[in-house]
């Protein structure tokens, strides 16, 4: 069965697939089967696409906490960049 994927990988961590099956298609195709197909796939674009956004939503939020917390850990500290 055919499916629709991304993967997100994050060089500090690993790999991230989110997927959705797609309806299988017969050969040759009707027009009414290929217009349900292209219906599917466009809804499951669509779900993958608020999903992709919902994670790296999260991932942003995670991050922003975590530099947060770092920044309260070294408040008032004088931090000299080693660059």
């Amino acid at each position: 069965m055919p499916s629709l994927s991304a993967t997100y990988t994050d060089p500090t961590s690993a790999s991230h697939t989110f997927s959705s099956e797609l309806p299988a298609l017969s050969a040759p195709p009707s027009t009414s089967e290929r217009v349900a197909y292209l219906a599917e796939l466009s809804s499951s674009l669509k779900t993958l696409q608020k999903d992709v956004n919902e994670f790296l939503t999260q991932k942003m939020a995670d991050d922003k906490a975590a530099d947060d917390a770092k920044d309260e850990e070294t408040y008032g500290e004088e931090l000299v960049d080693e660059d």
